[in-house]
Formats: structure tokens, C-alpha cells, sequence
């Protein structure tokens, strides 16, 4: 452990950072900062009218929870990359709350999917699955499974497995790889385009007077596709070459599929943002 603690040291001590490093930073901070105004914004307009929140805001709420939790933590990534962090301990903090709202993100985001489709789907007969208390529990779950899953793992993200400060030593455990492509990718890709295309044909199937809010659900469902291949599929292909990877040849790929990844954050906030007024406009009708 001194040894690895004393190779950090070593690192950080360097006159100035690489180039790659520089734009590392740079790449972090516009998301940090487009994030952070577009989250704030969002929540104005979310927290506006709390006394008419449904379960589709509390989905909501937690998506924009787990974003925020992301993008507050960015600054540390920052700061390493101009200045570097040599505390290993503090970097395997760090490492696990960027996963645990990754994927808190990545699930609330397939729950929420799940309640549209419901929602859309069968109208009538599900009235009790749109209530607040059922939203409740499946964000609470959501949270529960991914601690687990991190608490689980935690010795792959122990300072005894850093070489830096979000670099690993060692290659991702095999477990925790499957974990993450099948259950943290696979399963929620699989769900969120079965649940918009069906809510894409239904509402396309529909002859309501109200065609304007149709068109807009379905231009959100399938942005929120769109989103969530963009963001996550580079990181999770990203995951596999790493672990194919034995000369660190994928090292820059792997660097540019994680920044992407972090994207999401000001992408989630756009997509709630416009929800939420289209929500707000049809109820300001009635």
C-alpha cells in the first residue's frame, strides 16, 4: 500500500499535466457546468407546483437526485485532472458514488419507462400502479439494489486496486463485469425500447383530438431512447475492451466513453425539464 500511495505521490508531484489530462479537465468542467445550470432550471420549474406532483414527478425527482448527486461531485474529478487527487481513499469514495448515481439513473430511468408504458398501455385497469406510494417504493429499490451492487464490489474500487485517482491497477472483476453489462445495460436497453415502442404505436394508433400532446410524448419518448444509447452504450463497450485489453491501447477510448457517459446528466435534465411543461400545459387546460 505505501508503494501505490507513494507511486500516486509521485504523479501528482509533476510540474504540470499532460495535455490529455488538460482536456480531460476542460471536458469535465462544460458538463459540470451545463449540468449544473440546466439542473438548477429544471428544478425551478419542477419544485413550482409541488402540490400537483404524481408519481411520474417522484420518478422524476430521484432521476434529477441522482444527476445532481453526479454533478457535484465533478468538481473533484476536476480538480484531479489539473492538480491530482493523491488520496486513494477519498478516489475510492469517489469511484463508487459516480457508479451508484450512474446507475441509480440508468434504473430510474428503465422505472420510468415501465410507467409510461403502463400508463399508456392500460389506461384504466393500472390506476393504482401510477400512485405516489408505488413510485416511492420503486425508487427506494432502486437505490437499495444499487448500494448492494456497490457495496458488493467495493474491494474493485479499494485504493489496493488504484494506480491514480480513477485509474485502476487491475482489470474489472469478471462478476462485476456481467453485473454491470447485463444487469446495468442489457436488461434496462431491452426494456426502455420495448416500453417506447409500444408507446410509440399506441399513441400513433390513437385518433385523439389532442394530437399536439401526443406528437410530444412521442418526440420524448424516443429523445429518451436516443439519450440513454448515446450515453450509455459507448461506456459499456468501453467496459469489455478494458477487460480485453492488455497494453492499455483502448486507454483514450475508454476515457472519451466515460466522459459521455457523464453527459447524461445535463441530457436528463432537458428531457424532464420539457416534460414537465407539457404536463403543466395540459393541466393548466382542464
Amino acid at each position: 500500500m505505501t508503494e501505490i500511495t507513494q507511486a500516486v505521490n509521485n504523479t501528482c508531484n509533476k510540474e504540470s499535466p499532460s495535455n490529455m489530462k488538460v482536456l480531460q479537465g476542460l471536458a469535465y468542467l462544460s458538463v459540470f457546468l451545463v449540468g449544473l445550470v440546466l439542473n438548477i432550471v429544471a428544478l425551478s420549474v419542477f419544485f413550482a407546483k409541488r402540490a400537483t406532483w404524481t408519481g411520474t414527478h417522484i420518478y422524476m425527482l430521484n432521476l434529477s437526485v441522482a444527476d445532481c448527486a453526479l454533478i457535484l461531485f465533478l468538481p473533484f474529478r476536476i480538480y484531479d485532472s489539473f492538480l491530482c487527487l493523491s488520496n486513494l481513499n477519498l478516489c475510492s469514495i469517489l469511484i463508487s458514488i459516480h457508479y451508484i448515481n450512474m446507475y441509480a439513473s440508468i434504473f430510474t430511468v428503465t422505472a420510468i419507462s415501465i410507467h409510461r408504458y403502463v400508463a399508456v398501455k392500460f389506461p384504466f385497469q393500472t390506476r393504482a400502479w401510477h400512485s405516489k406510494k408505488v413510485a416511492r417504493f420503486v425508487c427506494g429499490a432502486v437505490w437499495i439494489i444499487v448500494l448492494a451492487i456497490s457495496i458488493m464490489f467495493s474491494i474493485a474500487n479499494s485504493p489496493s486496486h488504484l494506480s491514480s485517482c480513477f485509474e485502476r491497477r487491475e482489470k474489472m472483476p469478471v462478476e462485476l463485469l456481467v453485473v454491470l453489462e447485463v444487469l446495468g445495460y442489457l436488461v434496462p436497453l431491452f426494456i426502455i425500447m420495448f416500453c417506447s415502442i409500444q408507446i410509440i404505436l399506441v399513441l400513433l394508433k390513437k385518433k385523439n383530438e389532442d394530437i399536439t400532446l401526443e406528437k410530444n410524448i412521442v418526440g420524448i419518448v424516443t429523445a429518451n431512447l436516443i439519450v440513454f444509447v448515446v450515453c450509455f452504450t459507448p461506456i459499456h463497450v468501453g467496459y469489455l475492451l478494458r477487460y480485453l485489453d492488455s497494453d492499455n491501447s483502448y486507454n483514450i477510448i475508454w476515457l472519451v466513453c466515460e466522459w459521455i457517459a457523464t453527459t447524461n446528466c445535463t441530457f436528463d435534465s432537458i428531457s424532464y425539464y420539457y416534460l414537465l411543461k407539457v404536463f403543466y400545459s395540459e393541466a393548466s387546460k382542464r
